[in-house]
This record gives C-alpha cells, sequence and structure tokens, in this order.
C-alpha cells in the first residue's frame, strides 16, 4: 500500500501533462520564463551567426538598426501570437496539433520536427568539436567546405558525439540544471572577449570603436562566396530565426505553464541578450581572428574564442555548443517516441544521437547554418499558422474548430493540404523569382492561414453557424 502511495506521487510530481492542460497549481512564475529565454538563446549558434553577418558583408549601421527592429518583431510574435493561444488552451504544441489534423499527420510534423532537430544538433556538435581540437593542432574547417577534409576532423565530431548522446541518454536533467547556472556565465564571456579583443583593433575609445565597427567588423563587404546582406536580411533573419518557436507556435508547450499571456513578451531577454549582445560580440572576435590571422579562410568558433580569451573562450564553446545539442538531441528522441511508443526512449535517442554525429561530421552544417535556421522554421512554420486559424477564425468563417478530435477522425486533409501547397507556394517564389528563403515566411504564413480557412470551410462547414 505505501508503495502504491509512493508511485502515484512519483507519477503526479513527473507529470508532463502531454494529453491535458496544464492545472492551475503547476504555473509557473515570470523569473523561470526570463531565465529559460536569456539562457536559451545565449548558446553555441551565437558562436557562429554572429560571425556568419561579417562574412556576409553586413554594414555596421544595417547590423544595429537591423538588430533593433528584427529582434523588436520576434516579442512581439511571442507575446501577441503565441503566448493567448498557449495560457488559453494550456496544451502541448503536438497534442493541439493532433486535435485538429489527427493522430497521421502529426506523426509526419514529428518525424521532419525530429529531422531538423538532428542537423541542428550536428552543427552545435561540429562547433563543440573547433574547440576540442585545439590542443592537437586539428586542421580546421574554411568558409567554403561542405565535406570533412580530415580524418582528425571526424575523429573529433564523433567522440564529441558520442560524449553528448550518452549524456542526452543519461542525464538530461542535471545537464538542464547545468545549461540555466551556466547561461549567465557565458553571456559574460561573450562580453568580456569582446571588451579584450577590442584593443587588437586599435579602439580604446567609443569613437574609435564607432570607426571600426563600419571600417574593420562590419565593412559592409561580402568574403569571397557569400551574397551580401542589408538591412532587411537582418531585420528578417532576425524575426524568423526562431519561425518554428513562436509563429509557428512549437513554444506552446513551453508557454502553456506561464501564469500570464503577457509573459510572451519576456522573449526579450533572449532576443536583447542572445540575439543582440551575443551576435555582435561573436562579430567582433571574428573580425579580430581575420585581422591577426590575413587572408584566412577559416572558420572556427574554438579558435576564434580562444585566441580572443584563451582557454575559457575555448571551454565556452564546448559548453555552448554542448548545452544547445543536448537538450535538442533529447527532443529529438521524444519528437520520435509519439512515432513509435513502443520503443525504449533511450534507444530512440541512441539512434538520434548516432544520426546527428555523422551529420556533424559534414561542415556544411556550420557554414550554411543560416540558410538551415530559415528553412527549419519555414518548413514547420505552416502548421502553426494552422493552430493560429483554427483558435482565431473557426466561429468566424464557420467551421469546425479541433477537427480531428470533434469528428473522432485519425486525419484529416485540411492541415496537411494547407502546409504542402503552402511550402510548394514558397519554393515557387524562390525559383521562379528569386525571393531568398529568408523572407519566404511572411507571406507563406498569410497563405497557410487562408488555405486553411477555406479547405475547412469546405470539409468541415460549422452547421449551427450557418443556421443562425
Amino acid at each position: 500500500m505505501k508503495e502504491q502511495k509512493l508511485f502515484k506521487k512519483i507519477v503526479s510530481q513527473n507529470n508532463e501533462f502531454e494529453r491535458t492542460p496544464v492545472p492551475g497549481n503547476q504555473l509557473k512564475s515570470g523569473k523561470s520564463f526570463l531565465g529559460m529565454y536569456a539562457g536559451e538563446h545565449t548558446a553555441g549558434t551565437e558562436f557562429v551567426i554572429g560571425p556568419m553577418f561579417v562574412a556576409h558583408g553586413v554594414s555596421a549601421g544595417d547590423m544595429v538598426i537591423g538588430l533593433l527592429i528584427g529582434n523588436l518583431l520576434a516579442v512581439l510574435s511571442w507575446g501577441f501570437l503565441t503566448a493567448p493561444i498557449a495560457t488559453s488552451k494550456r496544451l502541448t504544441l503536438y497534442y493541439q496539433l493532433e486535435r485538429i489534423t489527427g493522430k497521421s499527420v502529426v506523426n509526419l510534423y514529428n518525424f521532419i520536427n525530429a529531422l531538423m532537430f538532428c542537423f541542428l544538433a550536428g552543427s552545435m556538435i561540429a562547433v563543440s568539436a573547433t574547440a576540442v581540437g585545439i590542443p592537437f593542432n586539428l586542421a580546421m574547417p574554411e568558409l567554403t567546405d561542405w565535406y570533412p577534409k580530415t580524418t582528425g576532423w571526424i575523429v573529433a565530431v564523433l567522440i564529441m558525439g558520442t560524449v553528448i548522446t550518452f549524456i542526452a541518454i543519461r542525464g538530461y536533467n542535471q545537464v538542464a540544471k547545468f545549461a540555466n547556472v551556466i547561461a549567465p556565465w557565458m553571456i559574460l564571456i561573450f562580453v568580456s572577449a569582446a571588451f579584450s579583443a577590442l584593443p587588437q583593433l586599435g579602439v580604446h575609445t567609443l569613437d574609435e570603436f564607432i570607426v571600426a565597427a563600419k571600417e574593420v567588423i562590419w565593412t559592409g563587404v561580402p568574403a569571397a562566396g557569400f551574397t551580401k546582406f542589408t538591412i532587411w536580411h537582418i531585420i528578417f533573419f532576425c524575426w524568423f530565426c526562431n519561425m518554428a518557436m513562436h509563429i509557428g507556435m512549437s513554444d506552446l508547450t513551453i508557454l502553456r505553464y506561464a501564469k500570464s499571456w503577457k509573459y510572451g513578451f519576456l522573449s526579450f531577454a533572449g532576443m536583447y541578450i542572445g540575439h543582440f549582445v551575443a551576435w555582435i560580440a561573436s562579430g567582433i572576435l571574428y573580425a579580430v581572428f581575420l585581422q591577426t590571422n590575413t587572408n584566412s579562410n577559416e572558420f572556427a568558433p574554438g579558435p576564434i574564442a580562444f585566441q580572443a580569451a584563451g582557454i575559457a573562450g575555448a571551454v565556452c564553446v564546448i559548453v555552448a555548443g554542448w548545452t544547445t545539442a543536448n537538450p535538442t538531441i533529447y527532443r529529438a528522441g521524444l519528437a520520435l517516441q509519439g512515432i513509435f511508443p513502443k520503443v525504449k526512449t533511450w534507444k530512440i535517442t541512441a539512434i538520434v544521437g548516432g544520426i546527428t554525429s555523422l551529420a556533424a561530421c559534414f561542415p556544411a552544417l556550420v557554414m550554411r547554418l543560416l540558410d538551415f535556421v530559415a528553412l527549419y522554421g519555414l518548413v514547420l512554420m505552416p502548421m502553426g499558422a494552422v493552430i493560429f486559424a483554427d483558435f482565431y477564425f473557426a466561429d468566424k468563417f464557420g467551421f469546425q474548430q479541433e477537427q480531428a478530435i470533434t469528428n473522432k477522425k485519425d486525419f484529416t486533409w485540411p492541415a496537411l493540404a494547407s502546409w504542402l501547397i503552402t511550402l510548394l507556394f514558397c519554393l515557387f517564389l524562390n525559383y521562379y523569382y528569386g525571393m531568398e528563403i529568408f523572407f519566404l515566411g511572411l507571406p507563406g504564413w498569410f497563405v497557410a492561414v487562408i488555405l486553411f480557412v477555406v479547405f475547412s470551410r469546405l470539409k468541415f462547414p460549422n452547421l449551427k453557424t450557418k443556421l443562425a
């Protein structure tokens, strides 16, 4: 009897409310979300994205103004689009989609989501490996590399991937706590490394920094083989690099625990500490690296940080890549667990880790991270538009809300058709009109909303609304 009571207590404490709304006594304070967003968006990706803006020839003015505007749009998207639905329904993204589309479509969504997670985690394993290879004088990837060039690189990546996968299997909770503790330290390393590197650019005063920013760091001249970025690229990348999380509605799963929908605006901590301060800081570090290593085409976050901040910089790169890759592998495992519920989670996580480690051997994941992040958000975005339309427009335009669960179906086609046609529309804009991937999310979102409303009215008209 005592054992049964203990078991019930443990179950209740570990209840993630996958298929039920989060109860009121489980809601979290704003402090929890403030720390989460600050930690999640100051990570391994920041060591890549900031330097990539330098490589794409962003000008100093476009960089600062674009970051201010784009990050504000992202915060507003979390606050006005995602959070109100999250705190109203209090359901996970996956269960909310299942209620609308049916289990079959959600399985497809989970598979694609897991695949994207694998590639993202792979890029972070590669980032960590660039720091691990420093003591061994490992040849680092270059900006134009797509394939691994040395055996040493492959060995370093596979060792790093094995360690991270093992941790994802055995100790996710401990690592998550460690990541929250270590996040403030990583932010300090970013900032202090940038400040310590500025004298190498001849910067000792604010006026000298403004001159160096324009003439040395963000010069407006792209590296060979890279397209020129304008202020519009910066704005839309800042807005949509986390498209999957806000207008793609992935953060329904997180924000369902918020006491108020206004907590969505606490994402500003991640946008303006991580995506503003950290991108600027890492861009400065890369500019210093380029000046010290004249005409170098090498791109390796580890050596870049080590040159500016010594061992602390190298350790920061390892930790940043690790704390990003580990939960990402874990999430990919959970996504696949939904498809294969009878397979043990640790086995799926191990398989995911193996796939991720192999993918990490290819430097293209790092060198084309901006394109991949944009693609990741774009592919998942239409389903966020479906959730938005189902929540706000069902009564207004006369179709059934949550069609699958209302009609007790495992498959409904309006959401799937909207998803696929939207992606084809975006491909059309890219192929025939040359619209870059960074800009496709905005028109794509409106197309997905319209298509879902039209298809839902055709398939699941709300008869009560019609009669009224």
